[in-house]
C-alpha cells in the first residue's frame, strides 16, 4: 500500500501545486550520512491541488535553496494566489530546484 499523503518531487519532473497553508515546524530527522538523528527545521505546506488535480497533500521542505525561493511568498499567504510548478534536479549537495509562479485565475 502507498501512503499518498505526501508530495514526492522526483528527478526531472515538474510538479504543479497550489498551495493553502504553511507552517515552520521542527522534526527529527535521521542524518543520511551519519545515521544519527538530529532537529531540523521544516517548512511544511498544505496542498489542495497537484497537477491540476484535486489533493490533500503535505509537501515538507528542508532544503535551504527551495525554502528561499519559496520564502517571498509566505508572508500574508500570497501562494494562495498562484501556482507553483517545481522541478528537481540532482541529488544530495547538488539539488537544485527550478521553481515557476503562476497567478491564479480562481482562489
Amino acid at each position: 500500500m502507498v501512503l499518498d499523503n505526501f508530495v514526492r518531487l522526483e528527478e526531472g519532473v515538474p510538479r504543479r501545486l497550489h498551495i493553502v497553508d504553511h507552517a515552520i515546524v521542527t522534526r527529527e530527522i535521521r542524518d543520511t550520512l551519519t545515521g544519527w538523528q538530529k532537529p531540523t527545521t521544516v517548512l511544511e505546506l498544505r496542498i489542495d491541488e497537484e497537477d491540476g488535480r484535486p489533493a490533500a497533500k503535505v509537501l515538507s521542505v528542508t532544503a535551504e535553496k527551495l525554502a528561499a525561493q519559496l520564502q517571498p511568498y509566505l508572508a500574508g499567504n500570497l501562494y494562495r494566489a498562484h501556482t507553483f510548478t517545481i522541478t528537481r534536479r540532482g541529488s544530495g549537495f547538488g539539488t537544485s530546484y527550478m521553481v515557476q509562479v503562476e497567478p491564479r485565475t480562481t482562489t
